[in-house]
């Protein structure tokens, strides 16, 4: 594998993130302060989609995505969706133990979460959590 990919990575690395957290609880503390806007750039680039379809994933509306990324930070709840999705993709990779095969994944359409794409349940806790057992589920081999 030539890059190894992380939740840090996917919202920008040491570049955009003002520290480097390491256990949930660190997680939380940049949460409740803010994540730079620049991390939204960096999510984009690396899930390979639109600012739209990101907005749509996030269940932020685009001109709040927009006037966020000129304020130069992200709320705490915006954080938080932000966080949900990198941890999300990073878990499809794992599973995939390829980044192109975990983005096809959270793309197509999925019998096990009713026909709906994994990216488009992210926007909801309990979307993101089935998406995550479904992962679990492949993993274990249930949904080979």
């Amino acid at each position: 594998m030539a890059l190894a990919f992380s939740v840090e990575t996917l919202l920008g690395g040491k570049q955009v993130l003002p520290a480097r957290p390491r256990t949930a609880l660190q997680w939380v503390s940049v949460i409740r302060q803010g994540i730079p806007s620049a991390a939204v750039d960096s999510l984009a680039k690396t899930l390979h989609v639109t600012q739209a379809e990101l907005a749509a994933a996030l269940g932020i509306p685009e001109r709040t995505l927009a006037r966020r990324k000129k304020e130069g930070q992200f709320n705490s709840e915006e954080s938080a969706k932000l966080v949900r999705l990198a941890r999300v993709a990073e878990r499809a990779r794992e599973v995939f133990e390829d980044m192109d095969a975990a983005l096809d994944w959270l793309k197509s359409p999925n019998a096990a979460l009713s026909g709906m794409t994994p990216l488009s349940l992210l926007d909801t806790d309990i979307g993101a959590e089935s998406v995550l057992d479904t992962l679990g589920r492949i993993e274990h081999g249930v949904f080979a």
